[in-house]
Parts: structure tokens; C-alpha cells; sequence
């Protein structure tokens, strides 16, 4: 395994530092910044320059090569705004005269509109836990985890994280944490809360061992539930249900707005429930409702 030398090592601690203690960025934010980040600052070593050293053209060459080594341009994109991020940090710590990326162009991701399943198929995958034959060990916590995800619209890192103090199942509400650490009250409706309840009766007291903490959703060993363990869960489930879209746990959050909206609820509450800081975040989701919309008249009108 590669490993990043001194100074840039020292430089790449400071900035995540930067990131925790000043901007208060999410551990999954952190993570991704120091991943593109330290490719980016092995690069510069490999080259064998100093960071006082690196050109705008030392910079747009290795956005090629992140282009030519297959990333996409939302990927590429990531990456260009760590570096911009990283190099304006150096220069305020004077550790650079001048940056060098603040011109570097961003590319503009191709817009495409995410996927989204159907009601019958929402409704097919959450009821798949509890139709497999023979019935699955973990069926429990799967049924209260699609659920969950459908009713909430939460982030995977969200659910993961949920504590059950967190649970207000009499009152219908979770307390979601979500980027930035940002506090938000997202409905369960009662569907979500009765299996829930269930799982936490009748399993997870089963799973819980002495350092599982409070964590809502566990593993077959009591520790929490992992990001690739709830991405398991929903695309095996999919599969059972005879779902042939290629989803994910995110693939709920966009379901669970698109027919929040196609059902008439209004844009700032659905922007409220996701968690999004600016509405415009939410109104890709209008879109959606818009192709729906455009799927009807072409399927119904005399001369659609």
C-alpha cells in the first residue's frame, strides 16, 4: 500500500482537521475528501513535486488521468471541488503563495433523473421479508428496515446511525442527524412504527449484546448494521420481489419523494422531511413528477 511522505501527509491532517473542528462536515464527507485527496497528493509525490511547486497544468493533467481511468463525471467533479477546497485552505495557511486550482474548471454533471419504483413495487419489496420461503432469520428487521427507509426517505448513514432513543413510536416521529449533524423530525407513519416495534420486541433483543449501544438496526453479531449490510438487504430483497431496476437504499429516498409530490404534498415539506438545506436540491424530484406526468397524457390522451 502507497503511503503519503511528510510534508504531505502534515498538510492533508491540517485540512481534515480544518474540515472537523471549522466546518463541521459529516464523517462521510470527511472520508470522501481524504480519499480523492490523498490519490491526488500521491500523484504530486510520485512526480516528485512540492505542493509550491504544482502548475494549473500539473492540475488538469491528473483530471485527465481520473478521467481516462474511468471515473464518472460526478466522481471527476468530487474530486475537482476537494482540490479546489484543499488549495484555498494551503494558501490561507500560507503554505502556498497563490492557488493554482482556482480556475480549474468544473465540469457540469450530465443531468439525469434518478431512479424510482413504482408503487406496486415499493410495495412488493417491503412485503418480500415476510413472503420468502422458508422465512428468512433476520426477516424482522428487514420488514422494519424497508419500512423504515420508505416512510422516512432517510439516508443510509442516516438509518445506520439511528439510536432507538430516537424513536418516538407513540408519537409517529424519529429524530434524524443528518449532514453537518443537523436535526430534523421526520414522520414514521404507522405502517413503519408497528414493525419496528415488532423487530425491537420479538429480535432485536435477541441480537443485542453488551456493546451494542442504542443503535436501531443490528447485525447477525449485535454490532451496528453496516452501509454494504443495508445495500445487501435491499438489492437481495429486490431480486425475490422481481424487481429488475438496479436500486439501493437510495433508490427509497427518491421513491419516497416522487410520490410524496405526485400525491399533491407541497415542495418545502418534502424539502423539510429529506433534509435538504436548499430547495433546490428537492426540485429534481419535480422533474420526475413532471415525466410522470408526461407518461399519463402519452398513455391516456386520444393523442398522446
Amino acid at each position: 500500500m502507497r503511503v503519503l511522505n511528510e510534508p504531505y501527509s502534515g498538510h492533508l491532517d491540517s485540512f481534515m482537521n480544518y474540515l472537523t473542528l471549522e466546518r463541521n462536515f459529516s464523517g462521510n464527507t470527511r472520508n470522501s475528501y481524504r480519499n480523492d485527496l490523498s490519490r491526488y497528493l500521491l500523484y504530486i509525490q510520485d512526480a516528485e513535486k512540492m505542493i509550491g511547486d504544482i502548475t494549473l497544468p500539473d492540475i488538469q493533467t491528473y483530471i485527465v488521468a481520473l478521467h481516462e481511468e474511468g471515473l464518472g463525471e460526478r466522481s471527476v467533479a468530487r474530486n475537482i471541488s476537494a482540490i479546489r477546497s484543499f488549495h484555498k485552505f494551503l494558501v490561507r495557511e500560507q503554505c502556498l503563495a497563490a492557488n493554482e486550482a482556482e480556475n480549474l474548471h468544473l465540469p457540469k454533471p450530465a443531468f439525469s433523473l434518478p431512479t424510482v419504483l413504482t408503487v406496486d413495487e415499493v410495495f412488493r419489496l417491503i412485503d418480500a421479508p415476510m413472503q420468502n420461503d422458508p422465512p428468512g432469520k433476520f426477516r424482522l428487521r428487514d420488514k422494519a428496515l424497508l419500512e423504515f427507509l420508505y416512510a422516512t426517505g432517510v439516508r443510509v448513514s442516516e438509518m445506520i446511525n439511528l439510536q432507538q432513543s430516537n424513536c418516538y413510536l407513540d408519537a409517529g416521529f424519529a429524530r434524524i442527524f443528518g449532514k453537518g449533524s443537523k436535526e430534523r423530525l421526520v414522520p414514521l407513519g404507522r405502517s413503519a412504527a408497528t414493525w419496528i416495534q415488532r423487530y425491537r420486541q420479538e429480535l432485536r433483543l435477541n441480537l443485542s449484546k453488551k456493546d451494542s449501544g442504542d443503535y436501531l438496526f443490528l447485525n447477525a453479531r449485535g454490532g451496528k448494521l453496516s452501509r454494504m449490510g443495508a445495500y445487501s438487504i435491499v438489492r437481495n430483497y429486490s431480486v425475490s420481489a422481481g424487481i429488475t431496476k438496479k436500486i439501493s437504499p437510495h433508490t427509497l429516498r427518491h421513491t419516497f419523494a416522487t410520490h410524496l409530490l405526485e400525491g399533491g404534498a407541497d415542495l418545502r415539506a418534502v424539502q423539510e422531511m429529506l433534509g435538504h438545506s436548499s430547495i433546490i436540491s428537492t426540485q429534481i424530484y419535480t422533474h420526475i413528477d413532471r415525466s410522470f406526468i408526461k407518461e399519463v397524457h402519452k398513455t391516456f390522451h386520444p393523442r398522446g
